[in-house]
Parts: C-alpha cells; sequence; structure tokens
C-alpha cells in the first residue's frame, strides 16, 4: 500500500518551488522598488546601454551577500541587528542602526511619491498629498492587520507586479546587439554625473536593508515553524542551505533581470529621441506614452504601484527589525501589536516621517535617485560588520561562510567604496 502523501511535498519527497520560494524571492523583488525603477530608468536615458554590465556584475556579488545574510539568520535565530548588540560594541550597534534607519526612511518617502505621481497619470484629479497618505496609511497597516502567513503570501503575489517591465520592453524595438555589447563589455567615465549614477545602482540593487530584511525573515518563519536554529539542530543545516542558495539565486536573478528590462526599454526608447534628463516617476511613464503607446505607458506605471506596494512596508519593517533588536524590544510581524509595540510604532513612524519628506521643495526623480546613493553609502560599513559576523565561530559556529564566499563579500564592499569614491572624487574636481 502506498503512503500518504505529506501536505505541501510533492511525490518525490522534494519540496515544492512555491515552499522553497519566500525570503530570497520577497527581497530580490523588492529591490526593484519605484527607487530602483528610477534609477534604471535614469541610467539608460542618460548612458544608453553603457551601464547595462553593472546589473550582470552586481549579480553573483548580490547571490553571495544576500545568502550571507539569510544564513546569519537561520544560523543563529537572530538577526543582523541581535547579533550586533550580542557579539559587537554598543557604539557599532548604534552606527548601523543609524544609518540604515537614515537610508529606510529616506527611500520610504521617494518610493511614496512615486506611487503617488504614478496614480496621478490614471487618476489625474487624485490630489498628490492625498495619494501619499493613502499608500502611507496602506503600507504602515497591512503588517498589523494582516496575518503573518498570509502577509508574507501577499507579498509574495506582488512579486507579479515586476513581470510589467518584461511586458514593457516586449512592445519596444531593442538592438539587441548594442544592447548585449553594454552589458558584457564595461565602459568607464570620470565624470562625477557618470559614478554619481555607479553608486545609485549599486546603491539600489545592493542595498542595505535587503540584508537586515532577508535574515530578519529568515528568523520569522523559523519562529512561526516552531524550528530551532540550526546551531542547534545541525542535521537540518545541508537541506536549509541548499533551500537558502536556491531561493536566493532566484530571487536574485528576478532583481536583476527586471532592473536589465527597464535599464534596456529606456535606453531604447528615451535616449534616442533626447530625453535624457527625467525628473519624476511620471516623466518616465508619460515619455514612454507616444513612443511605446498607451499600453507601455500604463504597464509601466501599474508597475510603479504594485513594486510600490512590495517595497514600502519591507523598507519599514526591516528598520523596526532593526531598531527593534538593538534596543532588545520584541520585534516581529507574527506578534500582536500589544507584543510589540515598539516594533510596529517603528514601522508607522518611518514610513510617516518618509510620507511628510515629500513636503521638501525635491523633485521626486532626485529623491529617487539620491534614495539609491545613501543606500550605496551606507551599505559599505554595512556589509563590512556582515561579512565580518559570518566568518565569526562565536556566532555561527559549525556553519561559518566558506572563504571564497567571505572573499565575495568583502569584493562587494570594497566595489561599493571605490564606486563612492569614484563619485566624491568626480565631484570634487568638478569632471
Amino acid at each position: 500500500m502506498r503512503p500518504p502523501r505529506q501536505p505541501g511535498r510533492a511525490p518525490s519527497g522534494r519540496v515544492p518551488l512555491a515552499e522553497v520560494l519566500g525570503p530570497g524571492l520577497i527581497t530580490g523583488a523588492s529591490d526593484d522598488d519605484p527607487s530602483g525603477i528610477a534609477t534604471y530608468t535614469q541610467a539608460g536615458a542618460r548612458f544608453g546601454f553603457e551601464l547595462g554590465w553593472t546589473l550582470v556584475f552586481t549579480y553573483p556579488l548580490m547571490v553571495v551577500t544576500q545568502e550571507i545574510s539569510a544564513r546569519i539568520g537561520r544560523v543563529t535565530g537572530r538577526g543582523i541587528a541581535g547579533n550586533i548588540r550580542t557579539h559587537y560594541s554598543p557604539a557599532t550597534l548604534r552606527a548601523v542602526a543609524a544609518l540604515l534607519c537614515l537610508a529606510n526612511t529616506v527611500n520610504i518617502g521617494a518610493d511614496l511619491g512615486a506611487m503617488a505621481e504614478a496614480t496621478r497619470l490614471l487618476l489625474p484629479l487624485l490630489p498628490l498629498g492625498l495619494g501619499v497618505a493613502l499608500f502611507g496609511l496602506a503600507c504602515a497597516l497591512a503588517p498589523l492587520l494582516v496575518n503573518h502567513r498570509r502577509y508574507v503570501s501577499l507579498l509574495k503575489w506582488l512579486t507579479l507586479a515586476l513581470f510589467a517591465y518584461f511586458a514593457v520592453l516586449f512592445t519596444v524595438h531593442v538592438p539587441w546587439q548594442e544592447a548585449l555589447r553594454g552589458m558584457l563589455w564595461p565602459r568607464w567615465s570620470s565624470g562625477a554625473a557618470f559614478w554619481q549614477m555607479v553608486v545609485a545602482v549599486l546603491g539600489t540593487t545592493i542595498s542595505p536593508y535587503m540584508l537586515f530584511w532577508q535574515a530578519a525573515l529568515e528568523v520569522e518563519d523559523t519562529r512561526a515553524a516552531q524550528r530551532p536554529p540550526l546551531r542547534r539542530a545541525p542535521r537540518q543545516g545541508p537541506a536549509v542551505l541548499a533551500r537558502i542558495r536556491l531561493d536566493t539565486v532566484l530571487g536574485m536573478a528576478l532583481s536583476n533581470l527586471v532592473g536589465l528590462a527597464i535599464l534596456v526599454t529606456a535606453a531604447t526608447t528615451l535616449r534616442p529621441h533626447g530625453l535624457t534628463d527625467i525628473k519624476s516617476a511620471a516623466d518616465a511613464a508619460q515619455a514612454l506614452r507616444p513612443l511605446a503607446g498607451h499600453f507601455a505607458f500604463a504597464v509601466f506605471a501599474l508597475g510603479i504601484l504594485g513594486t510600490g506596494l512590495l517595497a514600502v512596508p519591507v523598507l519599514a519593517a526591516s528598520a523596526a527589525y532593526t531598531l527593534g533588536e538593538a534596543c532588545m524590544w520584541p520585534v516581529g510581524m507574527s506578534r500582536r501589536l500589544s507584543q510589540a509595540k515598539g516594533f510596529y510604532a517603528t514601522i508607522a513612524a518611518t514610513t510617516l516621517i518618509g510620507a511628510l519628506a515629500n513636503l521638501l521643495p525635491l523633485d521626486a526623480m532626485s529623491a529617487l535617485i539620491w534614495a539609491a546613493v545613501i543606500n550605496g553609502l551606507v551599505a559599505v560599513p554595512v556589509m563590512a560588520v556582515v561579512v565580518r559576523m559570518a566568518r565569526d565561530e562565536r556566532i555561527m559556529g559549525e556553519f561559518v561562510v566558506s572563504r571564497g564566499a567571505m572573499l565575495v563579500g568583502l569584493l562587494t564592499t570594497g566595489v561599493m567604496a571605490l564606486a563612492a569614491l569614484g563619485m566624491i572624487w568626480g565631484a570634487l574636481s568638478g569632471a
């Protein structure tokens, strides 16, 4: 007699792909937030296909660094900030928490503004301020009102919004030979504008909040399933680490393929027509209307809404996890409001401050680009701490990362630092 099939398992005993995909998929998808969309659009519009190589180059770096962060969370049962608090100096913890919360709040404000502008394209009578307020309220309340498992499932479904940019790409005629040359053959410039854009692309593809979020979500899922950390259950290690690797590889692949689709679309449509200075998310979508048609315009605008609804709660929650662990508060979306008041208050506060930032006299595109640049600068010290942590036997026990993974992590940190220095040097030299 054939044994009964276990729920959620394939007949062969393998875990279905839908169950494998989780923290890595959501993290990769949230990376293509309105800030990322703006950055890739601006990169394509200003530099054509010349910066396509950055998204190819960063893919393996993203996979390794994100896998390291996920591994830390699953092995220790704590997030990044919780491990820093336990094993490093209070000064390091305060600096990391402050930098991350600053970068995330700026990013949230830029994303909310872009979502409101995109909505006005489709609903012209909606006031911009009202759009920012409505989206901010929805993003702040969703983690509180929706059950944790359903909320994670909702985030997974929102990743489908990213496919809007593949649909837009298929509506334009791409000179693929030139596009592939840009992806595979790096080109350089000494100008400040070039290096600012490189830092922005790196900052939006390798964002510090992604490290904290993926580690926190691994911890959250482990607690929800009542599983012990790997340090207390080492026999589970091979299967768990294989699942983390596959989830991360696929999630980061989706992230960078979407980035390439947006960059190539902008390089194909906007740059040849002299539209190299996109001032807002609305400009990006509006510019596509006469060049790629109404379908591309509407899909591009809807994509901004979908990705923003995914990314803003992730940004706010990663800041809440970080601050909560730093202050030793109860954290987690699986907890009720009465059990984690500080955690949910941080989500609300970062979203509110981000929304209020839209009152400042900055155009939306500048805010989006600078959000990515700030992420690129903040990522350097954060990644240095995370890589050091992953090789620390006090923290990781027998699950310390390999020397090769450590070297890739250090390479990523160095690349981010060099790009930032290049931008600063270009600005000071007036190049």
